[in-house]
């Protein structure tokens, strides 16, 4: 690096302020303004088309912002773009590995790619396909890999180089409960090693898991922040009581709560009633047939946008 290369500030591993990006008619990102210190584990929760790929590309460069300021590890975006890469790895939402390739080779030419030292190459591919669980399936091709693999096998590919942040974008979709569990402890070891992860997903359990900090997007805007039991404290209280009935019925709770000052959201042939343990027990009584669980992220997130998370 140059003397005149921008200096690495620590506080914060990303730093996006007001930006904006647009294809022909609409806006993806609508002034998007989020810090990520460095050290933790961000998590981008919204649903799909909330903006969060298109962020994604834009801290990497292969999307030009429209206005507004990004930098990643002390970089400007996209002045310095080619020396962020090479400092970040990145896990795409799509696909894109050498089928007929090994995964020692798919790893191999990432670690050149990535300008790892020659004399140090060997040891390192070996070291993340331990750490990914592959170490066994080294020679096999990637076409033979089962969709679990595949996806440990980017993650992999992308932390050959010890890169400082990991930019991984819906790194479970599609994937069935018990392998997306595997992938969650891959996350969660970056974490404790002290990488700084921001991490795409429309997955609530994935966010309430793995992240030490949330920030939840809707049409390209954070419209909260914080941690996940900190915004379940702040938007849904401690406990949310579900109530079941008719429509008819699930109407008139949904009018008695809206005269008292209690949030509530639909949850298909229910109403759920945030901040449940506030309300006096003979309106509880007046309600019907109900169970009271933990109020939840998904709350949150309903109660903030209106929309449901699926995946």
């Amino acid at each position: 690096m140059t003397s005149s290369s921008p200096t690495h500030t620590t506080e914060y591993a990303i730093q996006l302020s007001n930006v904006m990006k647009t294809f022909g008619e609409t806006r993806a990102v609508n002034g998007l303004t989020l810090d990520v210190p460095t050290g933790i584990c961000m998590g981008l929760l919204g649903p799909n088309g909330a903006g969060k790929s298109t962020t994604m590309r834009m801290l990497t460069g292969q999307a030009l912002a429209d206005s507004g300021d990004i930098n990643v590890l002390g970089l400007p975006i996209p002045k310095h773009s080619k020396q962020a890469r090479a400092r970040m790895g990145v896990v795409p939402q799509r696909e894109n590995l050498d089928e007929e390739l090994t995964c020692r080779q798919n790893v191999a030419i990432w670690s050149t790619l990535l300008r790892v030292p020659r004399r140090d190459r060997d040891h390192a591919v070996d070291r993340v396909l331990a750490a990914a669980q592959l170490t066994d399936r080294a020679d096999s091709k990637a076409s033979t890999l089962s969709g679990g693999m595949r996806r440990r096998l980017l993650i992999a590919r992308s932390l050959v180089h010890q890169p400082r942040l990991v930019l991984l974008d819906e790194p479970t979709v599609g994937l069935d409960p018990q392998i997306r569990g595997d992938i969650w402890t891959l996350i969660d070891e970056l974490r404790s090693s002290g990488v700084t992860v921001l991490m795409s997903t429309h997955y609530i359990e994935e966010a309430e898991r793995l992240c030490d900090d949330v920030a939840v997007v809707s049409h390209g805007q954070v419209i909260a922040q914080g941690a996940p039991s900190v915004l379940v404290a702040e938007y849904a209280g401690v406990e949310a009581l579900e109530c079941f009935g008719s429509p008819d019925r699930l109407a008139m709770i949904e009018a008695r709560c809206e005269e008292l000052g209690f949030p509530s959201r639909r949850t298909g042939p229910t109403v759920s009633i945030l901040r449940a343990e506030a309300i006096p027990l003979h309106v509880v009584e007046g309600f019907g047939e109900a169970i009271r669980r933990p109020a939840n992220l998904e709350d949150v997130f309903v109660r903030l946008t209106g929309e449901r998370l699926e995946g």
